[in-house]
C-alpha cells in the first residue's frame, strides 16, 4: 500500500517535514514492514513552469516533417525573469522548437526550461536545432513522468486549469508529494486505505487521529432506491456472500470533465493509474476508506440487481475484455439480463461507465471473505477490489463511501443525486470477546496495568465493559481479525510496545554436557 504523505496528513498529525522515510519509522513501531519510498522529485527537477505560448510558425523542412518554432512566456507579463543560467533569457520569453500539433497561440502548457532534469536522468540546455537555437522543451505528460500519453503535449486547459504564467508547474501538479509504501499483512486488511493508515500512525505517536468516515454525513433517504435483492442459496461456511448491498444513483454527470491535478496525482503515488473522473473517483473512494465501490452505467442496467450464486454454462465478459466461463460457487451481480459482475473482484463490460455515461448507480457492498478469495484464484483475476474484499473491509462503512463518491461526483462531475437509497441486508451481530485481566501478563511475560488494557483497546475503536474478573470487549466492526483473547493482547502489547517485553534466558538443566 502506498500511502501519499499529502493524503496522510489530512488525518493524521504528521509533522510538515516528515519524510517518507520518517513516517514509515513510526509505522514500524507498530508492525507495519517498510517497503519502498516514492517521490517523483528524484527524478525530475526544476526549473519547470507554466508558460504560454506567445506565437507559432509551422515550419517544413527538407525531411517532411513540419516543427513549429514558438516564443513561449515564462514569466508574468511586465515581470522580470529571476532565473538565471545558461539558455534563460532575462526577458522571460523563451524560443523553443516543438513538435507536437495539439496546441495554439495563447494555450499555456508546462516548460522546463534549461537546468531542469527529466526522469531517465534527460537533461535540459539549449541546443542547436532545425535552424534554432531551443531554449527549453513544451513537455507532455509522458516526458514529466505524469502519464503515458504522448500524443501531444500537455495542455492545462484539458485539466480545467488557468494558471498564471510562471507558476511553479511541479507545485501545480503534485509533484513534490511523496509516498511511503508499506507492506500490508493478511490479517491487517483495515490498513489497505489511508483511514487505517492514519489511525496506525497515531497509535504509534500518540497524536490525534480524525476519522475520514466521521466526516461524512449520510442523509436520510426518501424511500428505496434501485431494486436490490439478495439470493445467495449456497452460503459458504453457513455465512451469505453478500450480508449488505447499498446503491445510490447520481444523474446528469459530465464524464468528459478532467480529473482535477490533485486528485490524479494523488492516484498515481498510490500506484493506480488516472482513467477518466468517474472512474477515478471511484478509485479515490476506496484508497481513502479502504471500501471498494463499483459504478454501473445506469442506462445499460436492465430490471432489479440480484446477487445470486452462478449456475452451469453461465459466461460474463469482465472489464478486461475476456469471456470467462462461471463456477457454481461464484458470487455475480446480476440483472434481468444475466451475469453483470463477479462479486467483489471486477465488473462486467457491459455496464460499464464510458464517455457517453450520464446517469451513474453506486454499488457499495461486503461480501464474505473465503468466496472473494476463491473466484480471484479461481479466473486468476486479481484487482484493487478482491485484495481488499478478501481480507475484510468494514461492514460500517458501505452507507458512507457510496456517499463520499456521491459528493465528489457532484462536485467534480455536475450532476444530481436522487434523495431516495438502496440499503439491503442485516447488520451483523458485532463480535464480542471475553478477557481475563491477567490473561495478558500471563501470556506476555510482563505485567500490564488496567490503564494499558483499557486504553489500549478504546485506542483501538473497541468498546471495553467490566467482565467478571477482566473485560468484555467489542470489536471494531474494521477489526475482523480480532476474534480471540490471545489477538487482544497481541494488539495490546503491540501498540505499547514490543521492546517491552523482558528478554529471559532459560535455566539450564541438569545433567551432562
Amino acid at each position: 500500500m502506498r500511502i501519499p504523505l499529502s493524503w496522510l496528513r489530512e488525518y493524521a498529525a504528521v509533522p510538515a517535514d516528515a519524510t517518507a522515510e520518517d513516517v514509515m519509522a513510526e509505522l514500524v513501531k507498530v508492525g507495519l514492514e517498510e517497503e519502498d519510498v516514492h517521490r517523483p522529485t528524484d527524478e525530475l527537477t526544476g526549473p519547470i513552469v507554466v508558460g504560454q505560448v506567445l506565437s507559432l510558425v509551422k515550419e517544413p523542412q527538407s525531411n517532411g516533417k513540419t516543427i513549429n518554432w514558438c516564443t513561449v512566456r515564462v514569466v508574468p507579463e511586465g515581470a522580470e525573469q529571476t532565473l538565471t543560467g545558461d539558455g534563460i533569457d532575462p526577458s522571460g520569453v523563451q524560443g523553443i522548437v516543438c513538435g507536437a500539433r495539439n496546441f495554439v497561440e495563447g494555450d499555456k502548457v508546462v516548460v522546463t526550461l534549461p537546468g531542469a532534469v527529466l526522469p531517465g536522468d534527460f537533461r535540459i540546455s539549449p541546443r542547436k536545432t532545425y535552424g534554432h537555437v531551443s531554449a527549453g522543451m513544451i513537455a507532455s505528460v509522458r516526458e514529466l513522468g505524469i502519464g503515458e500519453d504522448h500524443d501531444g503535449i500537455l495542455v492545462l486547459s484539458t485539466l480545467g486549469l488557468d494558471p498564471e504564467v510562471g507558476t511553479d508547474a511541479m507545485e501545480l501538479l503534485g509533484l513534490y508529494d511523496e509516498a511511503a509504501e508499506i507492506n500490508v499483512t493478511p490479517d491487517r486488511g483495515y490498513c489497505f486505505s489511508i483511514r487505517g493508515v492514519a489511525r496506525e500512525y497515531a497509535h504509534a505517536t500518540g497524536t490525534a487521529f480524525t476519522d475520514p468516515a466521521a466526516a461524512v454525513v449520510v442523509p436520510t433517504a426518501a424511500g428505496p432506491g434501485y431494486p436490490v435483492r439478495l439470493e445467495d442459496s449456497a452460503p459458504i461456511y453457513g455465512r451469505q456472500g453478500c450480508d449488505r448491498f447499498v446503491a445510490r444513483t447520481v444523474r446528469g454527470v459530465d464524464p468528459s470533465r478532467p480529473t482535477p491535478p490533485w486528485l490524479s496525482a494523488r492516484l498515481r503515488l498510490a500506484g493506480i493509474r488516472s482513467i477518466s473522473l468517474v472512474v477515478d473517483i471511484s478509485n479515490y473512494v476506496m484508497l481513502e476508506l479502504g471500501q471498494p465501490l463499483h459504478f454501473y452505467d445506469l442506462d445499460k442496467l436492465s430490471g432489479d440487481i440480484v446477487v445470486r450464486r452462478a449456475v452451469a454454462g453461465e459466461t460474463l465478459r469482465t472489464l478486461d475484455d475476456r469471456e470467462r466461463t462461471l463456477d457454481a460457487e461464484d458470487l455475480l451481480i446480476t440483472d434481468a439480463t444475466g451475469p453483470i459482475g463477479i462479486a467483489g473482484v471486477m465488473g462486467g463490460a457491459a455496464t460499464e461507465v464510458s464517455g457517453d455515461t450520464r446517469n451513474v448507480l453506486i454499488e457499495s457492498a461486503h461480501f464474505e471473505e473465503v468466496g472473494i478469495g476463491r473466484s480471484r484464484r479461481r479466473h486468476r483475476l486479481p484487482s484493487e477490489a478482491s485484495k481488499r474484499f478478501e481480507r475484510g473491509v468494514d461492514w460500517n462503512v458501505a452507507d458512507v463511501a457510496a456517499q463520499r463518491a456521491v459528493e465528489l461526483l457532484l462536485e467534480l462531475a455536475g450532476g444530481t443525486v436522487d434523495d431516495t437509497a438502496t440499503d439491503a441486508g442485516q447488520a451483523p451481530e458485532p463480535r464480542v470477546v471475553e478477557l481475563a485481566a491477567d490473561f495478558p501478563a500471563r501470556l506476555i511475560g510482563r505485567p500490564f496495568t488496567d490503564e494499558q488494557i483499557r486504553g489500549t483497546l478504546t485506542d483501538l475503536g473497541a468498546a471495553v465493559a467490566d467482565a467478571d474478573g477482566g473485560y468484555r470487549v467489542t470489536v471494531p466492526s474494521w477489526r475482523t481479525d480480532l476474534e480471540t483473547r490471545e489477538d487482544l493482547t497481541e494488539e495490546i502489547i503491540r501498540l505499547v510496545g514490543y521492546d517491552t517485553i523482558p528478554s529471559t534466558l532459560p535455566v539450564a538443566p541438569p545433567g551432562r554436557g
